[in-house]
Formats: structure tokens, C-alpha cells, sequence
């Protein structure tokens, strides 16, 4: 994981997305900034999040993607996918798909800790006027990843990137990403999740799926 860096830091105003029927408010349209923006431990300076239910929060201050798995949608679906157009707040070059909930990356002075994957929902849909690309960013497991803030400061585009593994791994951010789509989970499995750093949203839905697990 050498080599690593910011390709652009993105953050986005709350627009009107029309698709189809629907219409959403939304911060997703996320757009490259100029300069240094501060990463703040509750919120990136000058982005909006309008689904506070869902997104943002202490544990998903940040949504990163990586910059690779841009290049691999952009070959799929025969277009350039720019950054933030998923609504990442970090394009990473050399970000892995697939990361530990707890992995850390450290961006000059700014500490970030993995806590959950991002899980495709309606607005996403929406964002790339495709009805069906919910489906295909699941079946793509390239989720991206959420992350708390643990220290504070400014990142820019061409930022060196440091990855820290979490030295005692639970579980991954993919193992997540396709629990979120099991019916019949293992109920070892859930209790074990429980014990990494996750998200509290995640956390939760963790929860209601092992009471549900154990019920007769």
C-alpha cells in the first residue's frame, strides 16, 4: 500500500436531484476543492449533509473512495466517473477496496479510523440517473469506506497518504458491505463484528440482526 495519496478532496452544497418520479435533497454532488480543507472530528469544512439519518455522524465524518476503483467504473460503464461523484469526501489513489474496520490512515496531520462500508441506497440511483445501479455498485463490492476522525486538521489534493493496520483485526469493511445483504446471518459471526470499532449505525443493525438470529 505504497504510494498512496490524495488525488482530490471533495465536498458538496445541497441540490435537487429529479429521477424518474422522485425527488431528493441531497448532498451527494460532491465537487473537488481548491486548496486545504479542514477535516473537522464532526464535519469537512464547506460540505453539506442533508440525510443526517443516515449519513454523517461522529463514527462517518468521511467517505473515502478510492481513485482505482473510479478507473475500474469508469471502464465498465464506457464514461469518466469523476471524483466525488459518489459522494466521497476523499479520492484516494491506491486506496484498497477492501479494508479492516480500524485500519487507520494518517494525512498529514489529520488520523482517520475505518468504521463501516457504504452501503448503496436510492439517492446513489438517483445521482448516476440509473434505476438499476444499485444493484450493480453491490454486485461490484467497491463500497468505499466511512471513517471517524481522531485528530483533526487540513488535507489538499496531492497529500501523502500513510495506512496503519489495525493490529488486531475483527472484521473487514467488505464482510460488512455483504452482511447488510444476508438474510440468515451467523450469529458467532454477528457477536464477534460487535467487538471492532464500527459505526454506530452499523453497530445497531448488527444488533437487530443477532436478536433476530437468536429468535426460535
Amino acid at each position: 500500500m505504497d504510494d498512496m495519496r490524495v488525488v482530490s478532496v471533495n465536498v458538496g452544497r445541497e441540490e435537487t436531484i429529479e429521477h424518474g418520479t422522485r425527488s431528493f435533497r441531497t448532498g451527494i454532488r460532491k465537487r473537488p476543492a481548491e486548496g486545504a480543507v479542514s477535516i473537522g472530528s464532526d464535519s469537512v469544512a464547506g460540505d453539506t449533509i442533508s440525510d443526517k439519518r443516515h449519513h454523517g455522524g461522529a463514527d462517518q465524518v468521511v467517505y473515502a473512495y478510492s481513485a482505482d476503483d473510479y478507473d475500474w467504473w469508469s471502464e465498465q460503464l464506457g464514461r469518466k466517473i469523476a471524483p466525488g461523484t459518489f459522494g466521497d469526501n476523499l479520492t484516494i489513489a491506491g486506496l484498497p477496496s477492501d479494508m479492516s474496520v480500524g485500519d487507520r490512515l494518517l494525512i498529514g496531520d489529520v488520523l482517520l479510523e475505518a468504521t463501516a462500508p457504504r452501503i448503496p441506497c436510492s439517492t446513489l440511483a438517483a445521482q448516476m440517473q440509473d434505476p438499476g445501479f444499485g444493484m450493480a455498485f453491490r454486485r461490484a463490492e467497491k463500497p468505499g469506506i466511512y471513517f471517524r476522525v481522531l485528530n483533526e486538521g487540513e488535507v489538499s489534493a496531492g497529500d501523502a497518504v500513510t495506512y496503519i493496520e489495525n493490529p488486531a483485526p475483527v472484521v473487514s469493511a467488505l464482510d460488512l458491505y455483504r452482511l447488510a445483504f444476508d438474510n440468515r446471518p451467523d450469529p458467532a459471526a454477528l457477536e464477534r463484528y460487535l467487538e471492532a470499532p464500527l459505526a454506530e449505525r452499523m453497530r445497531a443493525s448488527i444488533e437487530e440482526k443477532l436478536s433476530a438470529a437468536r429468535k426460535p
